[in-house]
């Protein structure tokens, strides 16, 4: 069966109210004002991923006499990354115990950083609550929960379950909810603003040259005798060609443009966002939420929401970041990377759904729904086994891929980053690639699952397809989880 590729970012696309306050030193940046006839490497993307490869190449030190290019259709962190949720939440008993754990080193990695670094991205620690709107849905949380304990009950400690409706109302949450799960050390901030930050500091040390509005078309791989040994890369783009031995792709949903075996592997998924304006008078949500089942949307497509601060930030409004809706959208969203395109249907049930969903304080008494600052969408890369691809693409000496996080990029693209830095440098120094990820996978640096391999590549296509997976319910869940894992349920 033959997959559709996606495509190259659109040149316009919808207003994310994340580049409402755009980074004026990145905007039509290019390091050198001619794109770079070759590098030592070169990383394809600059969102959080992107970024995070940059930075762990260049902390590593082994890369300090490298040059490294950074290409990126649009404007810096214009996709998935300046498009999503501001959530950072470990999803714990969704998954594995090695990847729930994985997760929590992430989110501690980002804040540690954000933290250290004072950067001004409005990260804020908070409780993540989940809340579950039928009894079929809360019972398998249950379920998960205690397979949690069981496997890894240091990690469970930091889940609660609660069902008592006094509980629910601490948390906010509306009638009709049958329980919820509250997960301590998420958190919430504006991504635009991390990922910025990071190549701001990277662009100005002399460590990096970022290319932006510079779209990759198509890879040439060199037919010279050497490359069968040292395969030399010449990537296309409308200014010009760059050649590497290194190509790191990390691309999320739009890498089936560049890398044409993984259509069916990573698909681009549109996704639905919205910047609301909170209730008059109304004080700070105390949690992130995210709301399985509500409303009648399917229950592997959550809702999700997070609030910006009242106080002591640029334009200190308390937004009601909000996404999902997807169930509610009349456009098509599998297989589609135009991020140009507002759902409308979905946009409206975002603007409906938080006043029965949260038990909102302030001024609700004549709400009907509430006002939208901004409303956008984003491209996610839903991975065929619900894992992200993390390492060196088989038969294609030199590329590299990192991406497919299947709505789920906060809590993993970081630390992925970072593992795709260190197999490339180990690479570099003559270690042997399955070595370096031996010990990485011991050391809890990657999760097993998420290396590329034949094997794991045979094995996910023996699944549904995504669009199957997505119509039937079974893409994001627990369930899809565990069989991508080997693990009965």
């Amino acid at each position: 069966m033959k997959h559709e590729r996606a495509t190259l970012p659109t040149p316009i696309s919808s207003a994310s109210f994340w580049h409402s306050e755009p980074s004026q030193f990145l905007l039509g940046h290019r390091t050198t004002s001619e794109l770079p006839s070759s590098a030592d490497i070169v990383i394809v993307g600059s969102g959080i991923t992107g970024a995070s490869i940059a930075r762990f190449l260049v902390e590593d030190g082994r890369a300090n006499c490298e040059s490294i290019v950074m290409l990126e259709a649009r404007e810096a962190c214009w996709g998935a990354t300046g498009r999503n949720g501001g959530h950072c939440q470990p999803l714990l008993f969704d998954r594995t115990a090695d990847v729930a754990a994985f997760e929590l080193k992430n989110v501690e990695a980002v804040r540690t950083y954000i933290e250290e670094n004072n950067v001004p991205c409005e990260w804020r620690t908070v409780d993540g609550c989940r809340s579950f709107w039928t009894e079929e849905l809360m019972a398998q949380a249950e379920q998960d929960v205690a397979i949690l304990k069981e496997n890894a009950p240091e990690i469970a400690e930091r889940v609660t379950v609660i069902r008592d409706r006094a509980e629910m109302d601490k948390c906010r949450i509306g009638s009709g909810c049958v329980g919820a799960t509250i997960t301590k050390d998420a958190g919430s901030l504006w991504p635009y603003k991390l990922v910025t930050f990071i190549l701001e500091s990277l662009i100005k040390s002399n460590q990096l040259n970022l290319q932006t509005t510079t779209p990759v078309t198509q890879i040439r791989t060199s037919s010279s005798e050497e490359s069968k040994t040292k395969p030399q890369y010449t990537l296309e783009t409308p200014r010009g060609t760059i050649t590497t031995p290194t190509l790191i792709l990390a691309t999320n949903g739009y890498t089936s443009h560049l890398l044409p075996s993984f259509a069916d592997l990573i698909v681009p998924v549109r996704g639905e966002m919205s910047a609301l304006i909170p209730p008059k008078n109304s004080t700070i949500l105390p949690h992130s939420h995210g709301m399985v089942g509500a409303l009648n949307q399917p229950a592997n497509n959550d809702d999700y929401l997070v609030q910006r601060p009242f106080h002591s930030v640029p334009n200190p409004s308390g937004h009601l970041m909000f996404g999902g809706g997807r169930g509610a959208g009349k456009l098509p969203s599998v297989g589609i990377s135009d991020d140009g395109v507002v759902d409308e249907d979905a946009a409206a049930y975002l603007r409906k759904a938080l006043l029965k969903l949260l038990a909102m304080d302030g001024e609700t008494e004549a709400l009907e729904e509430l006002k939208a600052a901004a409303e956008w969408t984003g491209i996610m890369g839903y991975s065929r086994d619900n894992n992200p691809w993390v390492g060196p693409v088989p038969g294609q000496k030199g590329v590299w891929l990192c991406g497919g996080y299947t709505g789920h990029g906060m809590p993993n693209g970081t630390l992925c980053g970072k593992a795709v830095a260190k197999m490339v440098l180990a690479e570099a120094d003559g270690e042997d690639v399955a070595v370096t990820q031996r010990r990485m996978v011991e050391e809890g640096g990657i999760p097993k699952t998420y290396l590329i391999t034949k094997e794991r590549i045979d094995a996910a296509r023996v699944l549904p397809t995504v669009a199957v997976q997505d119509r039937e319910g079974v893409i994001g869940s627990t369930t899809q989880a565990r069989h991508a894992h080997g693990v009965s349920v």
